[in-house]
């Protein structure tokens, strides 16, 4: 018998005649956050994202607002035909498998999101129907991104727990906090390196 092998009989030994002691249940602290849209509003706003709030009858005015002067804007299919309805002709165009050269060509994608996080200011995309893949939230310049007040939890922990059907159905997750951005050598703020240069916010009051 190898010294690890005896070690570990001796531990078996020793725990034979003990009572297993259920784990205690994890009870959660209530959140401190009194109101989440707002906080998370702050917190968006902080990251030098642009944000708008409106009602759920505004919501195809606001997105035309936020994509003016946007020539083409990619739209994933489960994104509601309503949201694009004050766009002009031609704007909204679907994915159809678009790869990252014709990608870099468009100016503007416009999804849906998983959750909104107050705390942190970040939004999470699950990439179901209205979040389409990954690359659409990568590539273009400007993400415009409708979040509804009913998907917004306080903290992370809270956002676990709502992603949790969508990551163990194997669906990836994307954290979003303000638009993409890094520092060079000399520390000076570079945005848009790796992800969108400008993040457009919509915050659609529940009805």
């Amino acid at each position: 018998m190898s010294g690890r092998e005896e070690v570990l009989a001796r531990v078996r030994a020793a725990l034979a005649d003990a009572t297993p002691t259920p784990a205690p249940a994890h009870v959660r602290a209530p959140s401190p956050v009194a109101d989440v849209a707002d906080l998370f509003v702050e917190r968006v706003e902080d990251y030098r994202a642009e944000v708008r709030r409106t009602a759920a009858a505004d919501l195809p005015a606001a997105v035309a607002d936020a994509l003016a002067g946007v020539a083409t804007v990619v739209v994933p299919d489960g994104v509601d035909a309503a949201w694009t309805s004050a766009l002009g002709p031609g704007v909204a165009r679907p994915d159809d498998g678009l790869d990252a050269a014709a990608l870099d060509q468009v100016g503007a994608v416009l999804t849906g999101a998983a959750v909104g996080i107050a705390v942190t200011g970040t939004i999470v995309l699950d990439h179901g129907p209205d979040q389409g893949r990954r690359a659409l939230s990568l590539v273009p310049d400007i993400h415009v991104c409708v979040v509804r007040a009913s998907q917004l939890v306080a903290d992370v922990p809270d956002a676990v727990d709502v992603l949790a059907v969508a990551v163990g159905g194997g669906r990836p997750l994307t954290w979003i906090s303000g638009p993409s951005a890094t520092s060079d050598i000399e520390l000076e703020r570079v945005e848009g390196v790796h992800g969108p240069r400008t993040l457009r916010v919509i915050l659609v009051a529940d009805a």
